[in-house]
């Protein structure tokens, strides 16, 4: 059970970091979206969302893998 809530906790930042993909493709190709109101905004949007998504979904896999020493040296706790 505790899997399973961990894949939806790491499944909701990927889709914000896939939708904050499509947002900047969007704004590529000067499609806009209608609550947004300009296209640089859709863009900032959906780099944060991207970098958000992705940052979570990495730092969550770091921190399992330093619990787990399959990090390098430079990367273990030194408490």
């Amino acid at each position: 059970m505790i899997r399973i809530i961990a894949l939806f906790i790491l499944l909701i930042p990927g889709f914000l970091a896939g939708f904050g993909i499509k947002l900047m493709r969007d704004m590529t190709f000067g499609v806009l979206l209608s609550p947004i109101p300009s296209l640089w905004l859709q863009f900032l949007l959906g780099l944060l969302f991207f970098l958000g998504g992705l940052g979570f979904v990495a730092g969550f896999i770091f921190r399992r893998d330093r619990k787990r020493n399959k990090v390098q040296a430079r990367f273990k706790d030194n408490r």
